[in-house]
């Protein structure tokens, strides 16, 4: 069983008292060890030079009411008790150079005697794990009937800062949390459990942390509306006041790079015809995002890597430095450590960046999350647009099973599912998206998929096979299309058969060409006409 010690410093007003009648007295320091239940083993008293004598009359009167507890007495010396960095400094100094022993020992922090200042003090220390243990609050003893005798030694009352072992608490907390990365997701309730255990942790390290956060992925896959819901977090959590600030480095170079981020005076250069205080300026106080950092120039990446570490940097044509607390969030598509090896990326600028990266994984591997992100894009057409747009419900099922189904790409990610959103809604007779507007999107979509790659034939075989396209394997749907073209060249099953089985049908006593070509097409649900029409 752990030693219980206790911690506290000498009341020098409460814990007075000379003669006997100091016993019909509550004095806090005494009153703790004749807590019932509260045996304390050993107390360390911090005393002040000038209350010598009267911790030595509260050490004599705890030998009384409790032999068995041990008193050890440390100089405690303040010019003035009332000033908050000299008693923190001074418990500070106590916390660090006290062998504290969790494992054998529970600690007690007595927060009732000593300065308002004094108390806050150990409540900081405590609450900041610096002393590995709980607050004690004494209150004095109720006043009872006259003819029952008072007990002095009152009543007490153990903090856990630890806020999770309170039911009530904790609840709120998990009820914060979930507000909290459910802003961060702009109210989408999203289902794919590797980006929701991702978007919790950005809570907490947004919550927590003023450090540089990286996010990576592909073009449209929500780097730049992430950042700004941190912004927003830190906003209500009170840790901003300054401006989010956001710049594409893709369209800065040269000069401009320079005066864009960094400012400059008058004169800096042809031109610079009055002074310009830049971007990281205007992020003062504020969070600066960097998106496609990747894209900035050597120099300027130089010139970050100061502005992130000193929070202070040098505006063109200018001697001398300016100063801007801006919090970093940096956006990228590319692999920085490939950059970095090729030389175009610093590795000291990314080994400052690298300490939160959060990789936003493309919405292909995200399809759970469509139909989620599908109502909340109806939702921003009419906020946006001021009238209201909806699926019947054959038409949101076939464009759900589209979207979840191999041939729906998404190259440009969330950009894309926006984009077809805001073309139904608007196409959509009274509001109202039909089975005919979702199959002239999904055409559109397949032919903005196709240019360079495979996804002609995707668009080849839905005007074959229609939504029975998703039940298709990858591997099937290359041989259907090839075999659909010979079908579309040929005048008979005969003639497309020969061509299709030119090989095989050497080594067999009698080929019946076009009997194979149609059991082949059957296993798709479609035939030689069809193929053709």
């Amino acid at each position: 069983m752990r030693r219980r010690v206790a911690i506290g410093v000498i009341g020098t007003t409460l814990d007075t008292g000379k003669t006997e009648d100091r016993w019909q007295k509550w004095r806090p320091t005494v009153a703790l060890c004749q807590q019932p239940g509260l045996f304390i083993d050993r107390l360390e008293l911090l005393v002040d030079n000038h209350a010598t004598v009267l911790a030595d009359r509260v050490t004599r009167d705890i030998e009384e009411v409790s032999p068995a507890t041990e008193v050890r007495r440390h100089s405690f010396n303040l010019r003035d008790p009332w000033d908050f960095s000299e008693v923190y400094t001074a418990l500070r100094d106590f916390a660090d150079g006290y062998s504290f022993d969790p494992e054998r020992e529970d600690y007690l922090v007595n927060i009732t005697t000593g300065t308002h200042v004094v108390q806050i003090c150990w409540f900081l220390l405590t609450e900041a794990r610096f002393i590995p243990g709980r607050l004690l609050q004494l209150s004095p003893p109720r006043r009872k009937d006259a003819e029952e005798p008072v007990s002095y030694a009152g009543r007490h009352a153990i903090i856990d800062l630890d806020l999770s072992r309170y039911d009530a608490i904790a609840t709120r907390f998990a009820a914060d949390r979930h507000e909290a990365t459910s802003f961060l997701k702009s109210g989408i309730a999203t289902r794919n459990a590797a980006f929701n255990g991702m978007i919790d942790e950005i809570e907490k390290v947004a919550i927590r942390s003023r450090a540089p956060v990286l996010l990576t992925g592909p073009t449209g896959a929500g780097k730049s509306q992430l950042a700004r819901r941190i912004f927003e977090l830190k906003q209500v959590q009170r840790q901003v006041s300054g401006a989010f600030v956001e710049v594409n480095c893709a369209t800065l170079r040269g000069d401009q790079a320079m005066s864009s981020l960094f400012g400059h005076v008058r004169g800096a250069f042809t031109g610079a015809q009055s002074e310009r205080a830049g971007l990281m300026k205007s992020a003062d106080n504020g969070v600066l995002f960097l998106d496609e950092i990747g894209e900035l120039g050597l120099d300027e990446q130089a010139m970050c890597l100061r502005a992130i570490e000193e929070k202070r940097f040098l505006p063109m044509g200018s001697d001398k430095d300016v100063a801007s607390d801006f919090q970093l969030i940096a956006g990228t598509n590319r692999d920085l450590s490939v950059s970095v090896r090729e030389g175009h990326f610093r590795e000291d600028l990314f080994a400052r960046l690298n300490l939160w990266t959060f990789a936003l994984p493309p919405l292909r591997e995200r399809r759970e999350d469509i139909e989620p992100n599908l109502e909340f894009e109806l939702r921003r057409f009419t906020e946006r647009e001021g009238r209201n747009a909806t699926f019947n419900r054959e038409a949101r099922e076939r464009y759900l099973r589209f979207a979840a189904a191999p041939e729906a790409r998404w190259t440009a990610n969330f950009r894309d599912l926006s984009a077809s959103v805001t073309r139904m809604a608007t196409l959509a007779p009274e509001g109202r998206i039909n089975e005919a507007i979702v199959a002239a999107e999904i055409d559109r979509l397949l032919q903005r998929w196709t240019p360079g790659d495979t996804g002609g034939d995707d668009v080849l075989l839905r005007t074959v096979l229609g939504d029975r396209l998703s039940q298709c394997d990858p591997f099937d749907r290359v041989q259907l299309a090839e075999v659909i073209r010979v079908c579309r060249t040929s005048r008979s099953a005969s003639e497309a058969g020969r061509t299709l089985f030119a090989v095989s049908r050497l080594s067999k006593a009698s080929a019946n060409d076009a009997d194979r070509l149609r059991k082949y097409l059957a296993r798709f649900g479609t035939s030689f006409d069809e193929a053709r029409a």
